[in-house]
């Protein structure tokens, strides 16, 4: 298919071409405006009828800086103005679409960014965080709250002069962040940003540009798209690759949805004659309809190459189907091939396609590189997603060690591993490579961990019965609960798949006990830097995972015949203990021999290891590369509710 729908304005300074697909229409109107919202009319023109239904019309002068829309008639009905289905620029609120010269939103130096190098997949570590709730708080130090601009800023601290912002993930060490939706949408009112509003965005209205709350000036549409672009830039000065979360399943409302305006019924699903609910909103979209799949191509590719993205995370990626997933692809192999892209593997309901067509965690193996969420491996360590008070391997709850083991070699087939006995009882495998394979034990959607914990722990709750505890006892709670987070998240960097860290997580945030926060309050949602300062030895931990992870190659073998090769589990006397080695210098590994032991007990317990010399790099919830002292093989002890690291 030849048709492009991606220019559907051409602007010169001389004249300013338009074209709308709309093959189901009697006629297309344009109307030209000198606002984004409100103001006048300057121009009201029919498009013309063109071949493959495409509907035209040029306008010869300057009309920079000017505002359009479409509106469609189908018989007698007309069904809305709209800025079309693939605007690049908008007014305010995306009510109307804006004519711009693109290369002015480019920033200085713009074509000297480069994405920062990436040789394998293997190599990444995911950091997934909200614009607003990173920067809001009053102890952020950042100026540009809530804004794209909040990352260009360097030098920032919280109030006792520890880093915060952008030089917080640089010190890190994560290479990719994961911005929620940044793209346009509706439930927010960029009209009233200076009313406190908060949504995580997964609300899609103009697909194809930046969100104006972000920006300083969401009336210019100049604004959200340079300040992207900016944000962009600094991230890829500072190490770091950009993904960006997308929400091509559903729209915030049929009836205003630039789709429906233009070609009615045709961009979604229907059952029974309604508009069918695998996303929970009712408004599935058909990825297989042939202009709905070229849509989320070119949209995908746009912000590739106009934003310079960097990996692209698909919401409820169940709901597309699979060839125009390997499509999507294709087409950014063509780009650049290290350009990553995950997603959920899973539906709210029953889509309205065949299962065996869907980009379902199941069907992984179909997807040509391409990863999915593993909630095996999840809720395995954290607990049950479906029931707040169930708990898993990190509080001691025995027989989710089949669901740690899945997760420590990337969900690939392992002949040591009993499938059945996994959580939700996959029965194989479903990760062809590790790679396939996102790791994580909490994100934005559900509890955040440290409120997760605190449910699924004894007595715990957000309410009185923490509180009718002595101080000694709270205290007491308190190290374990550090202690429950750093096995969880030590259990995940050690995966060889791909590690998935939620924003916070690395300062003990939490989320005052709320689930579901998509719009809660910032008090609810920000995340409070003086954190950082009451646990920064936690910080650092983390830090020192992901050094652990980058500096020695054994824990990201990025190979399933090599992770097989070279991971072999060692028997364990107790339940709920992991025990495994890296043997013979795993893919490349400077260590000959690594052990890993994860004790998820409350007590000590003992672990048979072979004879030999050992340094400890991870030991009684701390990490330290050069060593914490020397072991010989045989019988090792692992404190409760620890890890356990050593090589020789």
């Amino acid at each position: 298919m030849t048709l492009n729908l991606c220019n559907e304005i051409t602007y010169t300074s001389e004249s300013t071409h338009f074209q709308l697909w709309a093959p189901t229409a009697n006629e297309v109107l344009l109307r030209i405006y000198d606002a984004g919202i409100n103001g006048n009319l300057l121009v009201e023109t029919q498009c013309i009828a063109s071949l493959q239904g495409y509907w035209k019309i040029s306008l010869n002068s300057d009309y920079e800086g000017k505002f359009y829309t479409f509106e469609i008639r189908i018989d007698e009905k007309w069904y809305g103005e709209t800025p079309g289905i693939f605007a690049k620029a908008v007014g305010v609120n995306g009510l109307r679409g804006a004519i711009i010269n693109l290369e002015k939103t480019n920033p200085k130096n713009w074509d000297n960014d480069k994405r920062p190098a990436l040789k394998d997949f293997s190599e990444i570590v995911i950091y997934e965080v909200h614009h607003r709730e990173f920067s809001i708080s009053p102890n952020s130090g950042i100026e540009n709250k809530g804004k794209f601009l909040s990352w260009t800023e360097h030098g920032t601290t919280n109030h006792d002069g520890l880093s915060t912002g952008i030089d917080h993930l640089v010190d890190l060490g994560i290479t990719h962040v994961h911005l929620l939706p940044s793209f346009d949408f509706a439930t927010i009112d960029e009209t009233k940003l200076d009313t406190p509003q908060f949504n995580w965005g997964y609300d899609p209205l103009n697909f194809n540009v930046p969100e104006g709350s972000y920006s300083t000036d969401p009336y210019n549409p100049y604004s959200r798209i340079s300040e992207f672009k900016k944000m962009v830039q600094n991230f890829h000065k500072n190490g770091i690759r950009v993904i960006m979360d997308v929400v091509y399943n559903h729209v915030y409302s049929i009836p205003d949805s630039p789709f429906e305006r233009t070609v009615p019924g045709y961009f979604f699903r229907k059952k029974d004659g309604e508009y069918a609910n695998g996303s929970g909103c009712f408004s599935e979209t058909a990825s297989e309809q042939d202009m709905m799949r070229k849509f989320m191509i070119e949209s995908v590719v746009y912000w590739a190459k106009e934003y310079r993205i960097d990996g692209f995370r698909f919401d409820l990626m169940g709901i597309h189907d699979i060839e125009t997933m390997n499509q999507i692809r294709k087409a950014l192999d063509e780009i650049d091939p290290t350009i990553f892209m995950y997603g959920e593997g899973w539906s709210a309901e029953p889509p309205q396609l065949p299962f065996e067509d869907l980009a379902m965690k199941a069907n992984t193996s179909k997807l040509n590189n391409i990863a999915t969420f593993s909630d095996e491996f999840r809720d395995g360590l954290r607990g049950s997603f479906f029931d707040h008070k169930v708990g898993g391997f990190a509080v001691g709850v025995p027989n989710h060690e089949e669901s740690v083991k899945f997760g420590q070699v990337g969900g690939i087939e392992h002949p040591q591993i009993e499938y059945w006995k996994i959580n939700y009882d996959p029965k194989r495998a479903w990760a062809p490579q590790p790679m396939q394979f996102i790791s994580y034990v909490s994100c934005h959607d559900d509890m955040c961990l440290v409120d997760k914990l605190k449910f699924t722990t004894a007595g715990a709750s957000t309410g009185s019965a923490t509180g009718a505890r002595s101080g000694v006892e709270l205290v007491e709670r308190h190290e374990q609960l550090l202690k429950y987070h750093k096995l969880a998240h030590t259990a995940i960097f050690l995966s060889q798949g791909v590690p998935f860290l939620y924003a916070g997580e690395e300062i003990f945030r939490d989320k005052k006990g709320v689930s579901n926060t998509y719009k809660s309050p910032d008090s609810i949602n920000l995340i409070n830097w003086a954190n950082k300062t009451r646990y920064f030895p936690l910080f650092n931990y983390y830090k020192g995972l992901i050094a652990l992870r980058k500096a020695h190659p054994a824990f990201r073998m990025g190979n399933a015949d090599l992770i097989r090769k070279h991971l072999n589990f060692l028997p364990v006397q107790n339940s709920n203990v992991i025990a495994y080695e890296l043997t013979n210098h795993a893919n490349g590994e400077e260590w000959e021999h690594i052990i890993v032991v994860l004790n998820g007990n409350l007590d000590e317990i003992s672990v048979d290891i072979p004879q030999g010399t050992y340094t400890a790099v991870l030991r009684n919830g701390m990490i330290n590369l050069d060593g914490l002292g020397r072991f010989q093989g045989g019988e090792v002890n692992v404190s409760g509710s620890s890890a356990l690291i050593l090589y020789k």
